[in-house]
């Protein structure tokens, strides 16, 4: 089933909308060259940044496709995010108001001709509440340019029917990045998209001079300008215990509470001696290694560096005795048991989409301090000078 009734409807207005009624907001839409390309943390960067400048800033993620369920409603995760960061003070249905579910596409194509028409009244009205009474407003696309295309709700059209400017995001380099976002250029500007210009995301520091040169340069014969270049920083890859745990489903034997907020940024495998394996150990580790090596894991609650864990993993499942198990309880290392080996593990780990959490502050207050450092927001504002 495809939701397509809008809950900010009047009773007695029956136009079906098929575009916002909204003239007056200025709309920023942010779309990516490709998927982690850095789409959330622009936009959770900009609407801080324009946020500060005492603006009334906006937020709206037409098309979802990650979803959390909130009071009964799809809510895509990013949508979420955002409003626990900021406190949005919208609706989450007007933020959120098309999630594409498991079967979104099928019950769209067996009869698009009904649906199309309600879907766009519903965000169109959704936009509307979300856009009110605000100065700005970031509207988060899905992907590159053409996603969404099969329900006729790519981001160049959704761009073009909101009447936005938009921002690419690109991640680093030279080459591959101008390449695509050229492709990207063109399906935009062919439904009459105005680019207001490009990030480069996830930038070696060391090459920002180089990259912002030669990159600016190529933007520039495209008739594009480049807004910034954002430095990879290590925290913002890192991902939290939480997460990885979250993910392989895995089970806690204490009551530790530093699951929700502990980062890794490194991974030991415990094959080796005990005392081998603590002597590997440094600032945000986790160790993953067999329930059965009672050793490591004694080593690890005992040891003067257990303080620089982020957390042990045990494989195979494979629970430990009762004695070291009460050791575990009593200890401020939080610990996990995993049905998966070691290999899987790592496996999974490495295929992590490692996205932005609202509990990650130290990450958000990285991911604003470096958009405002290096994007240029008076240009981004001048672009909206002439009257929309």
């Amino acid at each position: 089933m495809i939701e397509t009734e809008s809950s900010f409807t009047e009773a007695n207005d029956l136009e079906s909308l098929s575009i916002p009624r909204n003239k007056s907001t200025k709309r920023i839409f942010i779309a990516a060259t490709r998927m982690n390309d850095g789409k959330t943390t622009s936009s959770l960067g900009l609407y801080s940044a324009l946020n500060d400048s005492q603006k009334k800033i906006g937020y709206i993620k037409p098309v979802g496709q990650r979803f959390i369920d909130i009071n009964g409603e799809k809510i895509d995760e990013d949508c979420y995010l955002l409003n626990e960061i900021f406190d949005v003070a919208t609706p989450m249905e007007a933020m959120s108001p098309i999630v594409v579910h498991k079967d979104f596409t099928k019950n769209y194509l067996e009869d698009s001709e009904t649906i199309y028409p309600k879907i766009v009244n519903r965000l169109c009205r959704a936009f509307d509440r979300a856009a009110y009474e605000k100065d700005y407003i970031i509207i988060e696309g899905t992907g590159h340019a053409g996603v969404g295309s099969v329900f006729n709700l790519s981001n160049a059209q959704v761009a073009k029917m909101l009447n936005a400017k938009v921002i690419i995001v690109a991640s680093g380099g030279i080459g591959r990045p101008i390449d695509e976002i050229s492709l990207n250029k063109a399906l935009f500007e062919k439904v009459g998209v105005d680019i207001l210009g490009v990030i480069i995301n996830k930038v070696d520091p060391r090459k920002m001079d180089f990259i912002k040169h030669y990159t600016g340069k190529a933007l520039k014969a495209m008739g594009l300008n480049l807004l910034g270049c954002i430095p990879t920083h290590p925290l913002l890859s890192e991902p939290s215990l939480s997460q990885i745990t979250a993910e392989i489903n895995a089970e806690s034997l204490n009551s530790s509470s530093n699951t929700q907020t502990n980062k890794i940024s490194k991974v030991i495998i415990g094959a080796k001696t005990a005392l081998a394996t603590i002597d590997d150990i440094s600032d945000r580790t986790l160790i993953i290694t067999p329930g059965d090596r009672e050793d490591i894991i004694q080593a690890c609650v005992k040891s003067k560096k257990a303080s620089l864990l982020s957390g042990v993993l045990l494989t195979n499942a494979i629970r430990p005795t009762d004695p070291v198990l009460e050791k575990i309880q009593a200890s401020p290392v939080p610990f996990f048991l995993s049905e998966d080996n070691s290999y899987t593990l790592i496996s999974r780990m490495n295929k992590m989409n490692i996205k932005t959490q609202p509990k990650d502050q130290d990450k958000i207050s990285i991911i604003k301090d470096i958009i405002q450092a290096n994007i240029d927001l008076k240009e981004i504002e001048r672009a909206f000078e002439v009257s929309l």
